[in-house]
């Protein structure tokens, strides 16, 4: 069996484990941990919109923020990201706003789309069939490797997606042709109610790079500098013709799968309570207070601020206008097949009708 190191840098109670990387200033640990913070509070907000009826069904990132964030913040705007649906962090700092991704969480089309920021145009939108974004990210890896470019494709995904075939097939494919290919797994514990070990017996998901020839290391997700450390190094690599990383973040799901879940139902209170005292954010900011580098006043500031950001974004995702009628049909084929020409009529009239008699 193939020994895998798990990497951390920051223990639970905000100790120094192991030496700092170069990279880890003051400076930049002060902006993971405000960067952190905000993540929190959205996500926070999110349900309470969801709890309100403002929000369709969504799913939470509680406890795992530092394993996006610190994908998020190693990227390089050249570089492709192929997100699942707990990538609230990563998509923030690739420039989707968090109005946009309300959006998406409401249910309009438009928060899947390119928004304010040029490099997020090219980042594929939240994949919800399970593991399906690894088979494009292996794709569009291809096709970066046949141009000669120097880029990376980042794909992110929950354990249980790595049961699936469209995992080991992209893994396998990237190790046979060397493609600049990073795929980070968000090992939160629980895939819905389904826990890790029931979804495989190897000890560390990062063994299952062994099969496909790739390297695989795994990490301590609740780090966000062994995070940023790990996916730095991989995308380098990637980028320098030199293959794939399997990368295994270990974390914790807080919160429930999704605000459709109720995980009281399969999970213990007392594994829950044990998994907050590895919080990614209690860590971190015991090591800025314990190195002087963070206040309670500065605490209180920073709050004030992620709230009248937060309420600003929330205030532009209720304003937005309906989106087109005909959008669920021009935006699901490339050419419309003729059966479904008179559906898109008959929509688009009804539509317009009930436009008219309400104004």
């Amino acid at each position: 069996m193939n020994i895998i190191t798990k990497y951390h840098y920051i223990d639970e109670q905000g100790n120094i484990a192991n030496a700092l990387p170069a990279w880890a200033t003051d400076e930049k640990l002060i902006e993971f941990y405000k960067t952190l913070v905000l993540i929190r509070q959205y996500d926070k907000k999110a349900i309470a919109l969801q709890r309100t009826g403002q929000l369709g069904t969504y799913a939470s990132c509680l406890g795992q923020e530092a394993i996006s964030l610190g994908i998020g913040f190693a990227m390089d705007k050249t570089d492709v990201m192929a997100a699942y649906y707990r990538d609230q962090g990563a998509q923030y700092l690739r420039g989707y706003s968090f109005a946009s991704q309300l959006r998406y969480w409401g249910g309009d089309e438009r928060g899947s789309g390119p928004q304010e920021t040029p490099f997020a145009e090219q980042d594929l939108p939240n994949c919800i069939p399970i593991a399906n974004q690894i088979t494009h990210a292996a794709g569009i890896a291809s096709a970066i490797k046949i141009k000669g470019q120097k880029r990376a494709v980042v794909a992110t995904c929950g354990e249980g997606a790595t049961s699936r075939g469209d995992f080991y097939e992209s893994l396998n494919l990237a190790g046979v042709w060397q493609l600049p290919l990073v795929v980070v797994v968000n090992n939160n514990q629980w895939a819905i109610s389904t826990p890790s070990k029931m979804q495989t017996q190897t000890q560390h998901i990062a063994q299952k790079s062994t099969a496909a020839g790739i390297q695989g290391i795994t990490i301590d997700g609740n780090d966000i500098i062994a995070v940023y450390n790990a996916v730095q190094e991989a995308r380098i690599k990637a980028r320098q013709g030199k293959g794939a990383t399997l990368i295994e973040a270990e974390s914790y799901r807080l919160c429930d799968h999704t605000t459709a879940d109720d995980a009281t139902r399969y999970r213990k209170t007392d594994e829950v309570n044990a998994a907050w005292k590895k919080d990614p954010i209690k860590r971190l900011q015991n090591y800025l207070f314990q190195h002087s580098l963070w206040s309670p006043e500065k605490e209180q500031h920073l709050i004030e601020q992620h709230r009248l950001l937060i309420e600003s974004e929330v205030a532009a995702y209720l304003a937005t206008d309906p989106s087109n009628a005909a959008d669920c049909f021009d935006h699901l084929y490339e050419e419309l097949p003729y059966a479904l020409h008179a559906q898109r009529k008959h929509f688009v009239d009804k539509s317009l009708n009930a436009s008219h008699v309400g104004g």
